[in-house]
């Protein structure tokens, strides 16, 4: 059986489409976004990394977080993922973002679950539907794949050589990311029905 893997938080993103606010500083039940990601990060996994911009105003909410942070200037995605991958000490990688508020403790617990009783190289979730989501595990074997990568496209060219096992999870919580006001406000609206 496989150790648990280590998780990456991608938290480097400018949050353009917020015009002016920081989603990752939005809260969920009196916790920020970003705060509430990586404790439950924390809560799974024993190693734990947040991707940040350099000198960020969100390290601030990770001070109590046992984490290690990578700070990036680059804004692309690929560039947080060499940066994690090149930090990571474990045998696998779940690279996990930071802008799903539906991807708790559970989910990620579910998700390492599988991994440990899987053995393929990659592992993805998925809604419960079958369509596939976030977070994605990669096995140590394709770090170096990982380590080329450039662009925004995040890692979709390992994971077309290598097709992931998919693990569903209830409802869409695998595929809901907010990345502007007027989705913030719908989520907010959906979840008090």
């Amino acid at each position: 059986m496989r150790s648990t893997p280590a998780i990456l938080v991608l938290a480097a993103g400018a949050s353009t489409r917020m015009r002016g606010a920081d989603k990752l500083c939005e809260e969920i039940d009196g916790v920020p976004m970003l705060l509430r990601v990586v404790q439950a990060a924390c809560s799974i996994s024993s190693e734990t990394i947040v991707a940040l911009p350099p000198a960020s105003p969100r390290r601030a909410l990770l001070t109590d977080c046992p984490v290690r942070v990578v700070e990036v200037p680059e804004r692309a995605m690929s560039a947080s993922i060499r940066a994690g991958v090149a930090t990571c000490e474990g045998a696998a990688l779940m690279i996990h973002l930071a802008d799903m508020p539906e991807i708790g403790a559970a989910e990620l617990g579910t998700l390492a679950r599988a991994w440990c009783r899987t053995t393929g190289p990659t592992l993805r979730a998925a809604s419960e539907d079958g369509i596939p989501g976030q977070p994605v595990v990669f096995d140590r074997t394709l770090f170096s794949a990982l380590a080329m990568l450039t662009g925004d496209d995040g890692a979709r060219s390992v994971l077309r050589k290598h097709p992931p096992t998919l693990v569903p999870l209830p409802g869409r919580r695998a595929l809901v990311d907010l990345d502007t006001p007027e989705e913030w406000a719908a989520w907010r609206a959906a979840r008090m029905r």
